[in-house]
Order: C-alpha cells, then sequence, then structure tokens
C-alpha cells in the first residue's frame, strides 16, 4: 500500500509530531512538496504532504489562517509539515487551531530533520509499493496463464476473482453470459447485459465503468459494485468482453491482473488467422466430400473437428444477401409473402413493441446481416456446446450445418424471424442487401447433396416470395397452389387461356369452364356433363372447339397438366383479388 501520514510518523529518523487531525493519518501520501507562497493551491494536484517554514506567512493572525487552510483542504492536501526552530520557535496556535478546525493533519518538523529527508522517505515508500506491485503483478500474470492453459477460461476467471477480491465474467460475441467466477456472480453479470451489448457496439478495444445494481446480500457481500467492461478481440467487432466487479477502484497491482486476463482470454476467444484460414479450408474440404457422396472420406479428413455432427442427423442452412430492393419488390408482388421466417414456431403477427424491438438487429448487425447470421450461429454452438460446420459458398452465400433440434439451428430460426419482424415494421426499408434462409429437411451423412438441393429448393422460394426463411418442409407437405402464384406463371397462364377467355366474352359458349370440368373428372365425358348440366356430346363439341382455338390436342398429358395447372393459377389470382 502507498505511504500515509501514520507511516511518516512512526518513522522513527523523521521525529515528526501530530499537532492536529490525528483521526485523519490514515491518508495517503502520493508525494511530497516545499512550498512558500501565500497560496500555492494553483501548483497543487491532491494528494500532497505539503512543508513550509511560514518565511511569507503570517502565522499568528487568525483570520488569516483559517483562509490559508481553508484553501489547503479544498485543493485535497493530504497533511501539512510545519518546520519549527526557523521562523518560528513553535507552531502558532492560529495556525494549530485552523488545522484543527477544518480537520487538516498538522505536523511538527524537528529543525534537525531537513525536507529532504521526508521527501527521501516517502519516494522510497512510493518505490518499494510499485515494486510490490509490480511483482504481484507478474505473480498474477504467472497464475492466470497457469490456469487458463489448465482449466481454460472458467479457470482463468476463478483465479481472477480471487486476485481483485470480487468477481469476474465472460461474455461471447452476442452478450450472453458464458461463465462467471465465483458461482454466485451469475446474478450480478446477467443484469448488466444490456451495458455488454452496448460495448459491444464500439470499435474494439473498448471499455466501460458500470454500477452492477443494488446488491441484495444474499451473496455475501453489501453495497453496490464497480463493474470494468472489457471488449475481447482484435477485429472491427468484439469477439466478446469480460466483466470485473469489486467494491472499490482496482489497486496497481489488481490493474495487472486484469490486463493480463485481457490478453489471456483474446488470445483464447481470437483466433490466428493462419489457423482461421486452415479450418476454413478444412471445412469446405468436407462439405465437398459430403455433396459428392464420400461420407466416410469426410469423417476421416474432419477428425474430431466437428465430433458427431456428420454422424448424426443435421441440418442444411443456406444464407444468402439478396439485393434489398429486389426483396422488397418480390415481398409486394407476391400473393402470400409475410415478410417473417419461415419458422413454424413464428405467428407472423408484428406488433408496434415488437417491431421496435426487433429493428435493433438491423442496427447491430451493421448491414451485414449474413455476419450477423454466422455470430449467431457460433455464439449458439459455444453456448452450447454443439459443432457446428460453417463454410462460406461464394461472396454472397454460406453453407451453415448444425444438428438437427440443436441450439445452433434454433438460434438462427429465431435470429431470422426477429430479422423479418424488424424488416416488415421498416416503413422506407433498408438499402442495404437483405437475408435469406432456406433450410433442408433433416439428413444423414449420406443424403448431404439432397439436403443441399432441399435448401437451395428453400431458399429459392424464400427469395421468390419475399421470405427470410423457408423450411423445406414447409414447401414439401404444403399445397403448390401458393407457389402459382409466381408473376412467371400468371403469365403463362393468361397467354396460354387468353384466347378461350376472348371466345367466352362473345358470349358463343363457357369453354373454360367445360374445361376445368372435364380436366377434374380426368376426361369422364358423363361425369363433367354432369356437373355442368350439359349434354355429354355437348361437352364433346366444346372439347373440340378448344382443340381448335389452341391449336393443341388434348390427349397429350403434358397439355392436359399445363391447362390445368393455368386454370389454377387463374384461380389463385382471383382468390388473391377477392380477399
Amino acid at each position: 500500500m502507498p505511504p500515509t501520514l501514520a507511516s511518516l510518523v512512526h518513522h522513527s529518523a523523521l521525529k515528526l509530531t501530530v499537532r492536529a487531525g490525528r483521526e485523519r493519518l490514515d491518508t495517503p501520501v502520493r508525494w511530497v512538496h516545499a512550498s512558500e507562497l501565500t497560496d500555492p493551491v494553483p501548483y497543487m494536484e491532491g494528494g500532497e504532504l505539503l512543508l513550509i517554514t511560514a518565511l511569507k506567512l503570517d502565522a499568528e493572525d487568525a483570520d488569516a489562517m483559517r483562509r490559508y487552510v481553508k484553501r489547503l483542504v479544498g485543493a485535497g492536501v493530504a497533511g501539512l509539515g510545519f518546520a519549527v526552530g526557523v521562523h518560528y520557535e513553535k507552531i502558532p496556535e492560529a495556525l494549530a487551531d485552523a488545522a484543527a478546525e477544518e480537520g487538516l493533519p498538522l505536523l511538527e518538523v524537528p529543525r534537525r530533520t531537513p525536507f529532504l529527508a521526508i521527501s527521501k522517505a516517502v519516494s522510497a515508500a512510493i518505490a518499494a509499493d510499485q515494486y510490490r506491485a509490480v511483482t504481484a503483478g507478474f505473480a498474477a500474470q504467472r497464475e492466470l496463464t497457469r490456469q487458463a492453459l489448465s482449466d481454460g477460461p472458467e479457470g482463468l476467471l476463478s483465479a481472477l476473482a480471487s486476485q481483485v477480491d470480487g468477481w469476474a465474467a465472460l461474455y461471447d460475441a452476442s452478450g450472453a453470459v458464458v461463465a462467471t467466477a465465483p458461482e454466485w456472480a451469475g446474478r450480478r453479470a446477467a443484469r448488466i447485459t444490456a451495458d455488454v451489448e452496448r460495448l459491444r457496439d464500439r470499435p474494439a478495444p473498448a471499455s466501460s465503468v458500470v454500477g452492477g445494481g443494488p446488491v441484495d446480500g444474499t451473496d455475501g457481500t453489501d453495497g453496490e459494485d464497480r463493474v470494468e467492461l472489457h471488449s475481447l478481440g482484435t477485429g472491427r467487432r468484439a469477439r466478446g468482453a469480460l466483466a470485473v466487479g469489486t467494491a472499490s477502484a482496482p489497486g496497481t497491482a489488481e490493474r495487472y491482473a486484469v490486463h493480463s486476463a485481457i490478453a489471456l482470454l483474446t488470445l483464447v476467444t481470437e483466433r490466428s488467422r493462419s489457423l482461421y484460414g486452415a479450418e476454413q479450408r478444412i471445412g469446405a474440404a468436407v462439405l465437398r466430400m459430403l455433396l459428392a457422396g464420400q461420407s466416410d472420406h469426410a469423417r476421416g479428413v474432419a477428425g474430431d473437428l466437428y465430433g458427431g455432427l456428420l454422424d448424426a442427423p443435421y441440418r442444411m442452412m443456406l444464407a444468402e444477401a439478396a439485393s434489398a430492393s429486389a426483396g422488397r419488390a418480390r415481398a409486394r408482388g407476391g400473393a402470400d409473402a409475410d415478410s417473417g421466417s419461415g419458422s413454424r414456431s413464428g405467428s407472423g403477427e408484428v406488433d408496434a413493441d415488437g417491431v421496435e424491438a426487433a429493428s435493433v438487429v438491423l442496427a447491430e448487425a451493421g448491414g451485414d446481416l449474413v455476419g450477423g447470421f454466422v455470430e449467431v450461429a457460433e455464439a449458439a454452438a459455444a453456448r452450447s456446446g454443439e459443432a457446428v460446420l460453417v463454410v462460406p459458398d461464394g461472396e454472397r452465400r454460406l453453407v451453415v450445418l448444425a444438428a438437427d433440434g440443436g441450439a445452433v439451428v434454433t438460434a438462427c430460426t429465431r435470429y431470422a424471424h426477429t430479422v423479418g419482424i424488424a424488416r416488415s415494421g421498416s416503413e422506407q426499408g433498408t438499402d442495404e442487401d437483405e437475408l435469406v434462409v432456406g433450410v433442408s429437411a433433416p439428413a444423414g451423412p449420406v443424403a448431404a447433396g439432397a439436403a443441399y438441393k432441399q435448401a437451395e429448393q428453400a431458399l429459392s422460394v424464400a427469395r421468390r416470395r419475399g421470405r427470410v426463411l423457408v423450411e423445406h418442409e414447409e414447401v414439401a407437405t404444403g399445397s403448390v397452389v401458393p407457389l402459382l402464384a409466381d408473376d412467371a406463371v400468371r403469365a403463362f397462364a393468361d397467354g396460354l387461356l387468353r384466347a378461350l377467355h376472348e371466345h367466352d366474352a362473345t358470349g358463343r359458349g363457357d369453354l373454360v369452364a367445360s374445361l376445368r370440368a372435364w380436366l377434374s373428372r380426368h376426361g369422364q365425358w358423363d361425369a363433367a356433363a354432369a356437373d355442368l348440366g350439359v349434354h355429354r356430346h355437348t361437352l364433346r363439341y366444346r372439347m373440340r372447339r378448344v382443340e381448335e382455338i389452341l391449336g393443341r390436342s388434348l390427349d397429350d398429358p403434358d397439355v392436359r397438366m399445363e391447362l390445368w395447372l393455368a386454370l389454377k393459377a387463374t384461380a389463385a389470382v382471383s382468390a388473391s383479388a377477392g380477399e
């Protein structure tokens, strides 16, 4: 600890005597300063022991001494040392009374004790304190390093909490609590997640000091924490954050420990570029082998890198950055566009509170929603201990392989749903690229190629409908009718049936309705004629007229299929217009 007035009084070589302010002798002394100015305050920083001989002071003037002492106290002077036997044989009563009245420690310095001796004593004590702090800091660094190597981040946090006599917490890139030490610190770490999220938005490295909120005493402490937050990582965006809670500001040794922990955790959370690049190349090779049906080779190359992910049922997700303007145009034109997630758990309803909360997602992602998708996937994998395979597929697309029903798939689906809410609640939209995600059905290691095709199909549907996320099951088990709402299908239907509609508009028959009835009855003349209320010969005549007008034979199954789809597309448009 730094030197105090008490330590100087007890210094046997200095022979100092206390004349006032004995109750404040535990005040730390930052430095020693000698000045004979009547107002030395402009040259003081606070915490000094001021030494005087009263060469220019009228130390016997009570009013002057009260003003003098008040100025010193206001400047934060730690104490006043008065040399006797120079200009005054003893400390004047006026100065002693003023010091006692203000509570300023007043020390009598005997003539045989030079001011230089006091300065040397304080300087030596400060140097010794700093040496102890540095030594303790290096010892803490060694202990933190040992714990990080043996027990990982959890062991490091435990050692750090012991070093600072407080608590510590580690947060991931999403702002979620990953680990705390001691165990009771979990609740207190959770209370400041909003502050951690604000820190994450600042360029790294960043730090801040916040209050942890009132402490209820259930965790063994009283009062209010002083919490320091530090970002972890060297990139543009933080890879995590460290919170350190203490009862007061950390000293020099504690500061060494905190900064050592930041450096070690940064090394843990921020992988080197070469290692990351190697993992990317391995992941790409594993994916290519899976898509080529070489699951055994893929497992051999991956080793233990992805755990049991390649053997368990997984889902393949394709995330793509689509043009925002095109996405909004599709959303306006699609008959079933809902701008929300394709997740079966999503309600698709957006209220004012939901829009206000979800709009933060777009701002926090900084326009890089695909990058945000990656962060969500990796953060969920880190929290749950799941393995995840993330591989870039070109400049604007990436492939994510994650366990079916696991935390990664759930987190990614929730993220897409939230992006959809924020997008639908935005009046003007965004000029940045928008996120589009396709999710395959659950698949095994030998069905990776089929899963990729399923994800591509779901992605295509999501892109066409202006959706954020579509799951393959939604497309596969749903009706084909909504797919007919596409503009290209509508144009095909209009072109194919236009001549029949023009014929019916002249009042010379009802060919469109007759064609629909005949196709719905699979070409059965009697059943179709009964539905229309006409004779079967009349229906046969109408079908010949259809063939003549279209120039196509109804005996061709492809022609019948095209006509039926055209009729269904027309019906879908009419139903949408009626709504």
